[in-house]
């Protein structure tokens, strides 16, 4: 299945004093991808359900290598596995830079969980959602 590549501006502000960008942000850009395929893309395609009610169960980062900032974006590869009744994984690469030839930065995971928020507990995907997660899933290394 495909891949989906979100290229992710930094900001001045996410350096710390090592004059690299910050463990912490990390997840603000993950969170970033995120949005931009269960919320934007998948607004556009008609799928409003993310929006109410997904929320995260876990984070795993592995840095692989630091990141200086720079006007240019990074890349963010993701794609989902591990689709359950009511929870799904994210894997990430993250790229110092948007081109092919970009080292990899680093690599990690999030556990989603969707939500109904108004009775405060998980619900189960949709057809729709799986439908749409379906288009990005790729297969944990090692499974059957």
């Amino acid at each position: 299945m495909a891949r989906y590549s979100y290229h992710c501006p930094m900001r001045w502000a996410d350096q710390d004093p090592f004059q690299h960008v910050n463990n912490t942000v990390y997840l603000a850009y993950l969170e970033q991808a995120r949005v931009d395929v269960f919320f934007r893309l998948a607004g556009e395609r008609g799928l409003d359900s993310f929006e109410r009610g997904v929320v995260i169960v876990r984070h795993e980062i592995d840095y692989l290598r630091p990141v200086v900032y720079r006007a240019e974006p990074l890349r963010i590869d993701l794609w989902c596995a591990e689709l359950r009744g009511s929870t799904f994984a994210v894997r990430y690469e993250v790229f110092d830079g948007v081109g092919a030839e970009a080292p990899l930065a680093a690599r990690a995971r999030s556990r989603c969980a969707t939500y109904d928020l108004a009775a405060g507990r998980p619900r189960r995907l949709t057809a729709g959602e799986r439908e749409f997660l379906d288009q990005f899933t790729e297969p944990e290394a090692g499974a059957a």
